[in-house]
């Protein structure tokens, strides 16, 4: 069987950083042949490790730490993999040469000039794959394989957690509270919608904006910023629709989420959410930056049971066909077989 190093240089928190543990432990799953190493993180750690992964950690520091770099072309001597799979731009610049073949997994639009030295490249959407083209990388050298998320089915919360009384509309969005995530334009948005609860579940810069603009638009009574969650399967049970805002969205790891858990979705049509919806179908799309539009979009949503439920059963059908954790495992290990052929 293939040796597989997977190097992951992570932050504590974010979309790429929890597929990479999904994908590890699926792996481990089924016996694949794999070590792993990460950023100092005691949690990610601890998870990985009480799923049988083998884990080493690293600082991973900034451009004076060669003592990672030193580490990693150690243990790829020691290990002797046929395939590095690094996940972003420092681990991928952290790496040193060797023998085996270098993959580098992207979930963004990153500057391709800093993943020169690998002989190949995999892009989670096929806008991404586009992107990579574009900047010269050769078509068969980049492959599209698109994430999977948790498939275990939620138990929905008690809506009094979070302070949210029963028999109104509980909508969800989920994300780094960032710009790019357009949270902004649904605290807008919320304001036509009077009956209606926001459970905000994320941290990040723009956290203390968002909080004023609530207070602003006099809505700070029917949203609840919940911070950072990793229990996101649980909250989607408990919302009614999970709305996804952003003005620049590469996937949209939250909407297969939501699918997974049997709750219609509203996007703003940025690139991921474009590439996932068929508006109408399995979700909505809405314009970028134009609360009205999303706000009357919700509304239509929340007022028709029937609706929601078509939404939902055909999300759910878009993942089980085209993202399921079976279908992109398979195609992550038809790639590297090949490569070794």
């Amino acid at each position: 069987m293939i040796r597989l190093l997977q190097v992951m240089a992570g932050a504590p928190n974010g979309g790429a950083e929890l597929f990479f543990s999904r994908l590890a432990i699926a792996l481990s799953e089924i016996k694949y042949s794999q070590k792993v190493v990460i950023r100092k993180n005691k949690e990610r750690s601890r998870q990985l490790k009480e799923n049988n992964v083998d884990v080493t950690e690293m600082r991973f520091g900034g451009a004076l730490d060669f003592l990672t770099s030193y580490k990693l072309r150690k243990i790829a001597a020691d290990y002797q993999p046929g395939i590095v799979l690094t996940w972003m731009t420092r681990a991928t610049q952290k790496l040193p040469k060797g023998t085996f073949k270098h993959v580098a997994r992207l979930g963004g639009y990153y500057n391709l000039q800093k993943y020169r030295k690998c002989d190949y490249l995999i892009g989670n959407t096929q806008t991404i794959i586009s992107y990579m083209t574009q900047h010269g990388w050769p078509s068969d050298k980049i492959i599209y394989i698109p994430n999977f998320v948790d498939e275990k089915r939620g138990l929905p919360l008690e809506r009094s957690m979070f302070d949210t009384p029963s028999g109104f509309p509980v909508i969800l969005a989920l994300g780094r509270l960032h710009e790019n995530k357009g949270f902004d334009v649904l605290l807008e948005a919320l304001v036509a919608m009077p009956d209606v609860f926001l459970w905000l579940a994320g941290d990040g810069p723009q956290k203390q904006t968002l909080i004023r603009i609530a207070d602003n638009l006099k809505i700070s009574d029917r949203v609840r910023f919940l911070g950072w969650r990793s229990d996101t399967s649980n909250l989607l049970a408990a919302a009614d629709a999970l709305i996804c805002p952003s003005r620049h969205e590469p996937l949209g790891n939250v909407i297969l989420e939501a699918w997974v858990q049997g709750k219609p979705v509203i996007a703003a049509a940025s690139d991921g959410p474009k590439e996932l919806i068929t508006s109408g179908r399995n979700g909505f799309l809405c314009e970028i930056d134009n609360p009205t539009n999303l706000a009357d979009t919700i509304k239509l949503l929340l007022g028709d049971a029937n609706l929601a439920e078509e939404l939902a059963s055909e999300g759910r059908k878009t993942y089980e066909r085209n993202f399921s954790k079976k279908i992109i495992v398979n195609q992550y290990m038809d790639f590297f077989d090949k490569l070794v052929k």
